[in-house]
């Protein structure tokens, strides 16, 4: 065998070699939009109450404007994303309000959930986290958590 000819074996060898090295590795696949959809589904099923107070129907705004894209509509939680509000571990004997406010303010470590640590909500005011705990509460006790 000639010089050109080996040459020419261990470049279809090494070629060859690449292509099932290429053809046999893992792909790394994207969700598809079912288990996107899984992902944000919602943690709890939240049944609302007849009618809301005033300030309630001004809390739901703003959690909707600056909550629920994380702890979801209703406050009911997202699959892989936020944990419920509407949810025995935040009554009020548990997270008092005081709780809500500084959540918005500071953040919070994680440590009842495996959702990771929740930042500050930026711009909120101490009235409108207020609000928001109003509607979270009457939500709450609609759902029999007092």
């Amino acid at each position: 065998m000639n010089k050109t000819s080996r040459v020419l074996a261990i470049a279809v060898i090494a070629v060859g070699g690449l292509a099932m090295w290429l053809v046999s590795r893992p792909r790394e696949q994207k969700p598809d939009a079912s288990e996107a959809v899984l992902e944000r589904a919602a943690i709890v099923e939240v049944k609302l109450p007849e009618a809301l107070s005033e300030n309630a129907l001004i809390g739901k705004r703003i959690f909707d404007a600056k909550c629920a894209s994380c702890h979801g509509e209703s406050a009911a939680g997202q699959e892989g994303v936020a944990p419920p509000l509407v949810h025995q571990i935040y009554e009020p004997s548990h997270h008092s309000d005081t709780a809500f406010l500084l959540a918005s303010k500071n953040g919070v470590r994680a440590h009842h959930w495996r959702f990771g640590n929740m930042p500050p909500v930026p711009g909120m005011t101490d009235g409108e986290v207020g609000l928001v705990t109003r509607y979270v509460r009457e939500l709450q006790r609609a759902n029999g958590i007092n």
